[in-house]
């Protein structure tokens, strides 16, 4: 079996910025166990399968570890690997997913993408593991009522970059992840993101979690649009703009190589 195979800089700032993604376009689905092994040779945080169906694309999204619900950078890459590679000619993409059906437009030099909004409230407790995990205490921390991610949320841009979590302590927050957020120097606002017991310890850049970051700083900052930099060793960049019932989240993408899988 040949499949093709493209590794795509999501959200880049630059060569080597951004979030890798392996996109592995398909014509019909393989076994999940399948998908899921490609995942994990690939070892990169997200690698996306996608199959055309009449106007639109079915899309899901593997881990080393696991198939996940959301996925914002692999979404843009995949887009990427239609507009630039596939299929020049169009300007719109509908992907059809386990979170519902989401939206890529061309806008310029940007890719925009249509996610869900996502509330987030303040937490009851800290939990002493989190504290552990990150080595120091948010001013506040919130969750989204219907996602499994915390978001703590801190004073300043250099309390996220001195930053040296402890993933064996964050591990055990299963099946949440942790997203730290401050105030940036050089954008609206900063953010980190890891996920050690999804097999990712700390993304590069990760676009989902701007359905909450993105409301939480408009309403803070009393604007619709927020520029959020992603301030993981590779860096990353979001453009976002927030709706009543979405969260538009754009940014760059760019082919790092495209190849083939021989199975």
């Amino acid at each position: 079996m040949h499949l093709p195979l493209y590794q795509i800089d999501a959200f880049t700032m630059g060569p080597f910025s951004g979030n890798p993604a392996a996109v592995v376009p398909l014509e019909h689905w393989l076994d999940d166990a399948l998908m899921q092994a490609i995942a994990l040779e690939n070892n990169l945080s997200e690698t996306a399968f996608f199959v055309p169906f009449g106007a639109y694309f079915e899309l899901r999204w593997f881990t080393p570890k696991i198939e996940v619900q959301l996925c914002g950078h692999a979404t843009l890459a995949a887009a990427a690997v239609i507009f630039e590679e596939l299929d020049p000619s169009r300007d719109a993409i509908d992907f059809h997913t386990r979170s519902g059906t989401l939206a890529v437009r061309r806008d310029g030099e940007l890719y925009r993408m249509q996610l869900p909004r996502w509330e987030l409230e303040i937490a009851p407790e800290v939990p002493e593991q989190l504290l552990v995990g990150l080595g120091a205490r948010p001013v506040e921390l919130l969750r989204a009522s219907t996602h499994d991610n915390w978001f703590a949320v801190f004073d300043a841009e250099q309390d996220l970059q001195v930053m040296t979590p402890d993933f064996r302590a964050l591990r055990s927050l299963h099946p949440a992840g942790v997203a730290v957020t401050a105030p940036g120097t050089a954008s609206d606002c900063v953010c980190r993101y890891f996920a050690p017991s999804y097999g990712l310890d700390e993304d590069p850049g990760t676009g989902s979690i701007h359905c909450g970051l993105a409301p939480y700083w408009a309403a803070r900052l009393g604007r619709q649009w927020i520029h959020s930099r992603q301030v993981s060793t590779r860096g990353a960049e979001f453009f976002c703009e927030v709706a009543p019932a979405a969260t538009f989240i754009a940014g760059r993408a760019r082919r790092f190589l495209s190849g083939q899988i021989v199975i």
